[in-house]
């Protein structure tokens, strides 16, 4: 499964970035699947419903599905790619907003107005920096936010995607 990460501060634009190019992808006909990585916990089942129970019970993996929209629960401490490689199969890759400890290639969209760093000073894993801050110096490759449509052409070259 071919994946991207797009990290950064909080209120630096993750979202705002991972919709853009998001539009810019599908306009390209590629078929993008999107991951969304927090550290806070939900519960996304209803616990008391069918789909609740059978987990509970001690399904490995649980789906909901209805007329407009399924879902699919597993245990998150199944830390591999299994289930999600079964899930995006039809994808031509995924964009995973968040998850900057994660083995893969990591982007940074990082605003001077956060007033935080940018990550990868501190992260050395994260290989590219998306910003729109001239005065902004590092050694990553930098990739203006503003155009769009160059940042999804650089992702697609870093991914080895050809359209």
């Amino acid at each position: 499964m071919k994946k991207i990460h797009i990290v950064g501060n909080k209120n630096s634009g993750k979202t705002t970035l991972v919709v853009d190019l998001v539009r810019e992808f599908s306009s390209r006909s590629l078929r993008v699947g999107t991951i969304k990585h927090t550290h806070h916990h939900h519960e996304f089942d209803v616990p008391g419903k069918d789909s609740f129970q059978h987990r509970d019970a001690g399904a490995s993996m649980s789906c909901l599905i209805g007329p407009n929209m399924s879902a699919a629960f597993w245990d998150s401490k199944d830390t591999s790619d299994t289930h999600m490689e079964a899930l995006f199969a039809n994808c031509d890759f995924v964009l995973v907003e968040g998850d900057q400890h994660a083995d893969a290639i990591k982007i940074e969209v990082w605003r001077k107005e956060t007033g935080q760093p940018p990550l990868a000073s501190k992260n050395p894993s994260i290989r590219y920096l998306i910003t729109d801050d001239e005065g902004h110096t590092t050694e990553l490759p930098v990739w203006s936010r503003s155009d769009i449509v160059s940042i999804a052409s650089q992702i697609l070259k870093v991914l080895d995607i050809e359209v």
